[in-house]
């Protein structure tokens, strides 16, 4: 049968989602833990693909791929036992042949995460707006000469927490695409730019395009399907790991707040 699997990651110790000979990425660590398993013995043959790529220290909430299997019990049981902890598996799907994770995809959500939050939100979410429609991204993405007209379905920045963010859906991204919008966004939280300014470069895109925010704060948030997905428990290792990532974030939040609060008896 072909089975669709939805599992999340972080990014930071993958050298990206493509796999590349010697090198540690999601795609290899996956196919590794199901050829282990007995899954497959060839992916190429098993027809293993994912809904896209993400680049280095990108993370995933939701990403999907798809294979044929004759154990599909044993990949729904197991895979999590066997995934690195940096991966898990969230739910699971029996699709029908012609399903492909990238072209059955009614649309993505990206998230990107401001950290500290730059300037004025309202501002940022404003401008946001000016990104809903068709147009043409050449000024915010690398094409590789692709079509650089997408639609996006809906923008908006908001704040949580100690974070901006910027949410962004769309049926398909361009390389950087989401990366490069919220360099544009960090510009109008600063001051140095205006909706006005994204609604231009939209309007009459420029020989060079913007730069790209760094990869850390892009998170591929969702995918939606026209299928349904059946949850999978809790993975107990990866939900420890991600306890432990939590921890380290609080640990240098506290550290961040005592070095910017003032010394004790100083007065402004």
């Amino acid at each position: 049968m072909k089975l669709a699997l939805r599992f999340s990651y972080f990014g930071d110790r993958f050298f990206g989602s493509q796999m590349q000979p010697g090198l540690r990425t999601v795609e290899g660590e996956f196919i590794a833990a199901c050829k282990r398993l007995g899954l497959f013995e060839d992916w190429r043959k098993a027809g293993f693909v994912t809904a896209g790529r993400t680049d280095r220290g990108v993370h995933a909430r939701c990403q999907v791929c798809s294979f044929l299997t004759d154990k599909p019990d044993r990949a729904i049981r197991a895979l999590n036992r066997v995934l690195p902890e940096d991966i898990w598996c969230t739910a699971w799907a029996q699709v029908p042949d012609e399903f492909h994770p990238r072209y059955s995809a009614t649309s993505r959500t990206y998230r990107y995460y401001f950290f500290p939050v730059p300037g004025d939100v309202a501002l940022m979410h404003e401008a946001a707006a000016e990104f809903a429609g068709r147009h043409n991204f050449l000024a915010f993405a690398r094409t590789g000469g692709r079509d650089p007209w997408r639609e996006v379905i809906s923008a908006r920045v908001f704040e949580n927490g100690p974070f901006a963010i910027f949410e962004v859906t769309g049926k398909s991204f361009l390389w950087n695409m989401v990366r490069g919008m919220a360099t544009a966004l960090e510009r109008v939280g600063r001051g140095e730019a205006s909706a006005g300014d994204i609604a231009r470069l939209l309007a009459s895109p420029p020989g060079q395009r913007l730069p790209a925010a760094p990869p850390e704060g892009l998170v591929l948030q969702d995918i939606s399907y026209e299928i349904p997905f059946t949850p999978l428990p809790n993975d107990e290792k990866s939900r420890r790991y991600r306890a432990g990532r939590r921890h380290r974030y609080y640990t240098l939040m506290a550290e961040v707040s005592a070095l910017l609060a003032p010394d004790e008896g100083q007065h402004d």
